[in-house]
């Protein structure tokens, strides 16, 4: 009896400790919270003209044990702090879940995975706002135009101030340390040139809508505060990565360009595509410049929850040379091949979804750019595993599957094919709004 007296005594209180301790938070909450709502964008801007933010939560894994000690985190690494909104897509959870993303876009640079998993983009740097669309001059842009951004020669987190279709006269040629996030408004590249990243490291492209890009050239273009010179003629390419590192390509919506949506050629490595929708292009992705070029056996990329659409006709990716991870992407159809190469490219095909088109010439998913008496490629190492073959589609592989060769093109743990659908779901430009989840 004493001792259930003594347990009802530390019952009662614990339990007065805790209301007390609950009612001396709830106001400090309640004021911070309210803060947050009345503030304005020019209340979280410092001095100098960087949006502040707050630092990032708990690690979520301990969050989980407290509540289910069998919660699985699949980005433990990050802080996502944000259990509610789970997709098992690793990049979106780390950060969609946030309703104050608007406060916290740079927790974005936290959530990359693959090959490009180290860019940090502008990260380090302060705000910078686009305000103003047109780009009249690419030798002097003007002070609040993206080109004026991009071309700068410290870090910057580029955002948009509102809704704006930009069409470039010439290339725009990024500087390193970069991020351009179109998220919270509606941003077009659109009509004429289009995203150049050459010779340079850390940069980010997320939320844009990137189509029909024209060749331009012939034209002198500014590249840093301190240089200018002359472009030979583009392509055409949506986003053309030229001899740099360190580059992921995040949420993006591709089509109707004249050369391809995304080439990464002359030595390109550490780069990351991911979360893209394509649509209505022939050569969608280019990944090695020539069988000749021997700089791009450095390469690695990684090719992960996009979506290849509707009107898509190859290369998807068409790869040279180096290393390449292909996983949990869903193909709607392809009108010649979907995976393509030459050069003895290393293709680590995982969780893969390929709907094949009703065409029974096209079922073949991938393709070989050989001399038809050359049978070198046999010894190429291209192979997949767990991938979802519909309609009829096969997969040829090939080599003899060293795993120093696979070991080099893996850069991240496949899912599920069965989860392909959930997992690219909101592939393509996010509908962020201020307030509420992306």
């Amino acid at each position: 009896m004493a001792v259930s007296l003594r347990i009802i005594a530390l019952c009662a209180f614990l339990t007065t400790m805790m209301f007390a301790v609950r009612s001396e938070s709830t106001g400090d909450e309640s004021t911070h919270v309210k803060s947050l709502r009345n503030s304005t964008m020019a209340d979280r801007l410092d001095e100098s003209g960087e949006l502040k933010h707050e630092h990032a939560v708990d690690d979520p894994e301990a969050i989980a044990a407290m509540v289910e000690s069998n919660i699985r985190n699949s980005t433990e690494r990050r802080k996502l702090g944000f259990l509610s909104c789970g997709t098992g897509n690793p990049i979106d959870d780390c950060w969609r879940c946030d309703r104050n993303w608007i406060r916290n876009r740079k927790r974005l640079a936290d959530c990359a995975i693959g090959f490009g998993r180290n860019a940090v983009g502008g990260r380090d740097g302060r705000y910078y706002v686009v305000t103003d669309p047109s780009d009249d001059d690419a030798v002097n842009p003007r002070p609040g135009t993206l080109r004026h951004a991009v071309i700068q020669d410290r870090p910057l987190w580029i955002v948009f101030k509102r809704d704006m279709v930009i069409t470039l006269k010439q290339e725009l040629i990024m500087n390193s340390f970069k991020t351009i996030d179109g998220r919270g408004a509606n941003v077009h590249i659109a009509n004429g040139a289009c995203i150049t990243i050459q010779y340079v490291t850390n940069v980010i492209v997320h939320g844009l809508h990137i189509h029909d890009c024209k060749p331009t050239g012939n034209a002198m273009v500014r590249s840093s505060p301190s240089h200018y010179g002359w472009r030979t003629m583009a392509d055409g390419d949506g986003i053309s990565i030229f001899g740099a590192s360190h580059v992921w390509i995040d949420h993006n919506s591709l089509s109707s360009c004249s050369d391809g949506l995304i080439d990464a050629i002359m030595g390109s490595t550490a780069i990351t595509i991911s979360n893209n929708y394509f649509t209505q292009h022939n050569e969608v992705m280019l990944l090695g410049h020539s069988d000749s070029n021997t700089r791009d056996k450095v390469m690695q990329v990684t090719v992960a929850y996009n979506h290849f659409g509707e009107g898509l006709t190859q290369r998807m990716p068409r790869c040279r040379h180096g290393y390449f991870h292909v996983v949990n992407n869903d193909y709607t159809s392809w009108e010649m091949y979907a995976i393509g190469g030459s050069a003895n490219p290393t293709i680590n095909s995982q969780g893969n979804r390929f709907l094949a088109s009703n065409n029974q010439f096209t079922k073949e998913v991938t393709k070989r750019i050989v001399d038809s008496d050359d049978n070198t490629w046999k010894d190429w190492n291209w192979r997949s595993e767990g991938d979802l073959l519909l309609n009829g589609a096969y997969f040829t592989p090939s080599g003899g599957g060293a795993s120093a060769s696979y070991a080099r093109a893996s850069s991240l743990a496949a899912k599920p094919s069965s989860l392909v659908s959930t997992l690219t779901s909101d592939a393509g430009v996010l509908n962020c709004r201020k307030g509420v989840q992306c």
